[in-house]
């Protein structure tokens, strides 16, 4: 049996539990399940879309003060308590809020705690135990783990708008908290966690002890090529995939048929991830996603465009689906290539805070164009610069480094 084979025998149970809370956590849903409740929030309370996307800001701005915290604490106590916790919160605090009222205060306020207290279930746990289990075959791991987003992202836009339509905005708030806590913290409870020091190999004993603590990753330029490249990518698929039904609803499409081309961008990712999982683990990571970084550029200016024809939509949906498929799989494994798992929580941490906070401020940015301009063009092309620009920068990573036992 080869080593690949041997990995995946030894910790199919955490991958299935990992890519399940990477579903049904605080990373995939609260960005696929704005765009649909958009247009009833503002109908019932006459909120306009920059201030109801302002939401998503307050809830990453939460999740970039905690999640660091979080990864230096599952390094220190264990990924498993944390992860499993976190869930839990962030599914309760999803489900309240069903229970909004007539101002944004306590909208905003409802947001900011899901993400505080939620903030545990993103990647920074998940991916922490699959890099424990998988060395060979990291990428193709990460990516299957980091699938679930795409899975999420392929359904809940249509299952958010049917129960919107069914039971109204408030009852599709409590319908879909029960992802986290009726699905995910049940197989989390059974299948996650890392691996004990007898389950563990040599070699994945070596890799956990191997890699930068926090001083000297801040020294090394490429913590901070990574930062600014998850920072334009992020941004632009953040404020892209959020919008994206609103914009189609604009350009004359109906609810229903503008949540089925954004389940598209769901089936792209897991697409896009599973490429990007493969062949990370044999070429540079670096060449080999740029074209699924940069591309989404193209489908920003086809957006911008007065008139979205069918196939216009579709192809804008899978190259902006392929760019969000190989965004997060690639910043986990860069992280763990470039600095290792000695400290991998807290560095992961630090950048999926830059991911988090460019994600979150995306929408608002988006949605306040519109309110200012009734376009959403300007936005649209800032992002296609941006996908370019970030794309090129991780070519300057140079190879992956030797790193030694701390």
């Amino acid at each position: 049996m080869n080593h690949s084979s041997a990995e995946f025998r030894r910790g199919w149970t955490v991958l299935i539990a990992a890519a399940f809370g990477t579903a049904f956590g605080a990373s995939p849903i609260p960005f696929n399940a704005v765009g649909p409740f958009t247009k009833p929030l503002a109908a019932e309370f006459g909120w306009g879309r920059g201030e109801i996307m302002l939401a998503l800001f307050c809830f990453t701005a939460a999740v970039v003060i905690t999640v660091p915290v979080v990864g230096s604490l599952a390094d220190r106590y264990g990924v498993r308590r944390v992860a499993l916790t976190t869930l839990a919160a962030f599914g309760i605090c999803f489900g309240a809020l069903g229970f909004t009222p007539a101002s944004l205060l306590p909208f905003y306020a409802l947001w900011f705690l899901m993400g505080a207290l939620g903030g545990g279930s993103t990647p920074v746990t998940w991916t922490r135990a699959v890099n424990a289990w998988f060395q060979s075959s990291r990428g193709l791991a990460l990516a299957i783990t980091l699938m679930g987003t795409g899975i999420t992202a392929m359904f809940l836009p249509s299952l958010a708008t049917w129960l919107i339509a069914q039971y109204g905005w408030r009852a599709a708030f409590l319908g879909i908290a029960g992802l986290p806590l009726l699905i995910a913290l049940p197989i989390a409870l059974w299948g996650f966690r890392e691996p004990s020091a007898e389950e563990a190999t040599p070699a994945q004993l070596a890799l956990a002890r191997s890699g930068l603590d926090l001083p000297r990753a801040a020294r090394d330029y490429r913590f901070w090529v990574i930062a600014f490249a998850v920072l334009c990518i992020s941004f632009s698929v953040g404020g892209s995939i959020t919008n994206f039904q609103p914009l189609l609803i604009d350009r004359g499409y109906t609810a229903a048929s503008a949540a089925k081309f954004a389940g598209l961008i769901g089936l792209s990712v897991i697409i896009g991830r599973l490429i990007a999982g493969y062949l990370v683990d044999r070429y540079w990571a670096p060449a080999v996603t740029f074209p699924l970084l940069a591309l989404p550029a193209l489908a920003c200016v086809l957006l911008s465009q007065s008139v979205v024809p069918t196939g216009t939509a579709m192809l804008s949906a899978c190259l902006i689906g392929l760019s969000a498929g190989a965004e997060t799989d690639l910043l986990a494994f860069l992280t763990a290539r470039y600095f290792g798992l000695a400290h991998y929580g807290k560095l992961y941490g630090l950048l999926y805070a830059v991911f988090g906070l460019a994600s979150g401020l995306a929408p608002w940015v988006f949605g306040r164009i519109f309110d200012v301009t009734k376009s959403y063009g300007l936005a649209l092309n800032l992002a296609a610069v941006l996908f370019v620009l970030g794309a090129l920068s991780l070519l300057t990573l140079g190879r992956y480094p030797v790193l030694e036992e701390r």
